[in-house]
């Protein structure tokens, strides 16, 4: 008997302990299951906003056809606007009702700026001399961008019912120069993941495969520019948030050189980087739309607003030059094998260029690094040293509710170090690349090994730089990462990440330019894929692309820091000869 009352007693104990453990892991999440309805509901009340107001500016045009609007490059917008053959009026109303119908779909927008329509009549005040590069033009913002009396939430309820006390500095260039910022998009908690999902807002699906993410950080933005419900967009890019989802929807989008655009007022789930810079960058349907964006933002007010940020006007000579350009290119990195999409639409771009007179030199992958990638790359390149160790430490998700697409990243970010180290060792010849990522997540554990890595990364730069500049070249050609990935399989994107992170260390201006799609060719060679690893992020990454046939593959194109005017120029030169390619892909 007594060993039975012992037992009793023992299963009480337990019992009364996962209760208490229950009530302390409710007890923990209440803040954040207060905030999130209320939050839901301020976003109704937004669209409901939204919706009225383009009814509002329907009334006055009821004969209003927004097709023919919602056509037009934004070149051609905006030459409309200045002329005044198209009114502010029409151009709002249209995107306001296609973002709206976008949002039903793919569940892009997180809120609506209702002081679009002040901003529209102080517009129509000015004279034409005051106008700016981008009177009239509605364009959308990343969560984070900082807006007077908007939340940046980073989908974390950290940041729900904080609004911003004033326009980041980006958004007060952007309305001098005459554009209107009228909705805010989706973006993946914490900011740290390749896909769109968190637990205010919920997952953004893909417009072109509702199956599909349309990538992250910035995959709000890819969604909705994908679907025309905007024509200009605003994205952020800490190791390709806005080449990712820009190459999963089949649009472009530029990540500029850290401090060629002013970051003030743009949100974070974690401050004080170092080793990676997080920069802004524009988002649209092609690259003069690009061009256009940063010929506006790069002015006299950016520095103005932000001294910290040096006063480099566009340099349109670069960018208009017809001389022939000397490129370099990789199909593979040499650590991630392609997919056999990314590894064509290298092949089938080097080819336009060649052909179209330019000078293409084929690279031995791993050009730029020493024959060991993990010794000369991981350390300087995974922030996740530097980042995601003290993203654990910051408490970013304390009392929140973790989106299933990062809990899977947030269980390893949580083992106690001991385990990690032990981990490390045990998977060492089975999933060296995993036990690399439990070496990275434990961190750089001091302040002297800190400055170490920043000193690394600086020799790095130089280093690839000198290498770069003795083989003569203008610019490089790269595979970006797609095509789209399936839901909830973005936490392989941070060994796939290989080929953009790689330019957020370098701190080198890269963007994406879509020149092609999955055919069933690749498919059928996708079925083959063992990786180099043949570890489970090779294995996953095959099924995360599976299923892609007539979705987007796009190429990355890089140039030399502060030059984003001659990788726009190689850009458009890629968008120009793939448009006009009708031969095989």
């Amino acid at each position: 008997m007594p060993g039975v009352a012992w037992l009793f007693y023992s299963m009480l104990v337990l019992l009364l302990l996962a209760l208490l453990g229950a009530a302390l892991f409710f007890w923990q999440h209440t803040p954040a299951r207060n905030k999130i309805p209320r939050a839901q509901r301020r976003r109704v009340v937004a669209l409901q906003q939204m919706e009225a107001l383009a009814k509002r500016l329907r009334q006055q045009e009821p004969s209003l056809d927004p097709k023919p609007i919602l056509e037009l490059p934004l070149e051609t917008l905006v030459q409309k606007l200045q002329d005044e053959e198209l009114s502010v009026e029409s151009v709002l109303c249209s995107y306001l009702e296609e973002a709206l119908k976008v949002h039903q779909e793919v569940n892009c927008l997180t809120d609506f700026l209702g002081e679009c329509e002040e901003q529209l009549q102080a517009l129509k005040k000015l004279r034409k001399t005051e106008r700016g590069l981008l009177y009239g033009v509605p364009v959308s913002l990343k969560d984070p961008y900082d807006c007077k009396g908007h939340d940046s939430t980073c989908g974390l309820t950290q940041f729900l019912e904080k609004p911003a006390a004033k326009d980041g500095v980006i958004v007060q260039v952007l309305k001098a120069q005459g554009a209107i910022p009228f909705v805010k998009t989706n973006i993946p908690q914490t900011l740290y993941s390749f896909d769109c999902s968190n637990p205010i807002y919920g997952q953004t699906l893909n417009p072109l495969n509702l199956k599909k993410t349309p990538g992250g950080s910035s995959g709000g933005e890819g969604a909705l520019l994908a679907k025309g419900g905007s024509i200009l967009g605003m994205g952020t890019d800490t190791a390709g948030s806005i080449r990712v989802p820009a190459s999963f929807c089949g649009i472009c989008g530029l990540r500029t050189t850290g401090y060629r655009l002013s970051f003030s007022g743009v949100s974070s789930a974690v401050k004080g980087k170092k080793s990676v810079t997080t920069v802004a960058g524009p988002m649209a349907r092609d690259v003069e739309s690009l061009a256009l964006c940063l010929r506006a933002l790069l002015s006299e007010d950016m520095h103005r607003l932000d001294p910290t940020v040096p006063f480099m006007p566009f340099r349109e000579e670069v960018y208009s030059s017809n001389q022939r350009l000397r490129i370099g290119f990789c199909e593979t990195d040499g650590f991630t094998q392609p997919s056999p999409s990314m590894a064509r639409a290298v092949r089938l771009t080097s080819r336009l260029l060649q052909d179209a007179g330019h000078q293409v030199g084929l690279l031995t992958p791993g050009w730029g690094r020493k024959p060991d990638w993990r010794g000369d790359w991981a350390g300087p390149f995974l922030e996740r040293k530097e980042v995601i160790s003290e993203f654990e430490l910051l408490t970013s998700l304390e009392g929140d509710i973790v989106d299933p697409c990062i809990k899977g990243m947030v269980n390893w970010l949580r083992l106690p170090d001991l385990l990690k180290r032990f981990l490390a060792w045990i998977l060492k010849y089975t999933e060296p690349r995993a036990s690399q990522t439990c070496e990275e997540i434990r961190g750089v554990g001091t302040p002297k090994k800190l400055w170490e890595q920043h000193a690394a990364v600086q020799e790095y730069q130089q280093k690839f730089i000198a290498k770069w500049r003795s083989l003569d070249l203008d610019v490089l050609l790269m595979p970006a990462m797609d095509p789209a990935f399936h839901i909830c399989y973005s936490e392989i994107g941070t060994d796939i990440a290989s080929y953009t992170g790689l330019y957020n260390i370098l701190n080198f201006p890269a963007g994406v330019v879509p020149v092609t799609t999955v055919t069933p060719q690749d498919e059928e060679e996708l079925a083959f894929y063992t990786g180099y690893y043949g570890d489970s992020t090779d294995k996953n990454f095959q099924r995360a692309i599976q299923g892609s046939v007539g979705l987007p593959v796009a190429v990355q194109c890089i140039a030399l820091p502060w030059e984003e005017e001659l990788c726009l120029r190689f850009m458009k030169e890629v968008e120009t000869l793939a448009k006009n390619h009708s031969g095989p892909k």
